[in-house]
């Protein structure tokens, strides 16, 4: 649906701000969208990110600050997320063996396998089904990419 009948408004400045408004508003639906999914299974979007960025490490561990640079979201607090995921037993906290007072993060067993469930429910492709074709997501994400360039 056009934006303009989402938000219900025609007036925009230029089609530089019509296409900040729609980027910000298809950001909400998207995270709207992810929430629902990922509410099933009690975790936040942060988290399932750092789950995804522990994964990836694994075998390797990493420290909080690795995870903050590369989560999606740069406001969050990736200590009180990591926290929360101890709590769940999601993920281990364990010494680092050449710096005793650093921290090392594994994704657990239980992590990984409530991954495998998210691997499914969270595919990209079942997100933007039937909306828009793999090449309009590649021109998209270029698009997006030119645009923080």
């Amino acid at each position: 649906m056009e934006i303009e009948k989402e938000i219900v408004s025609r007036k925009f400045e230029n089609n530089h701000q019509k296409a900040i408004v729609n980027l910000i508003y298809t950001y909400g639906w998207i995270t709207n969208l992810l929430k629902q999914r990922l509410n099933k299974h009690k975790i936040t979007l942060q988290q399932y990110n750092i789950l995804r960025i522990l994964r990836g490490q694994s075998p390797k561990p990493a420290t909080v600050n690795l995870l903050k640079d590369r989560m999606l979201d740069k406001m969050s607090d990736a200590s009180r997320i990591v926290e929360r995921l101890v709590q769940k037993k999601l993920v281990e906290r364990c010494v680092n063996d050449k710096d005793r007072r650093a921290v090392d993060i594994r994704i657990s067993s239980d992590g990984l396998k409530i991954l495998e469930k998210l691997d499914i429910e969270m595919s990209s492709k079942d997100i933007l089904k039937g909306k828009i074709t793999d090449e309009e997501a590649g021109a998209l994400s270029g698009l997006l990419d030119k645009m923080r360039g």
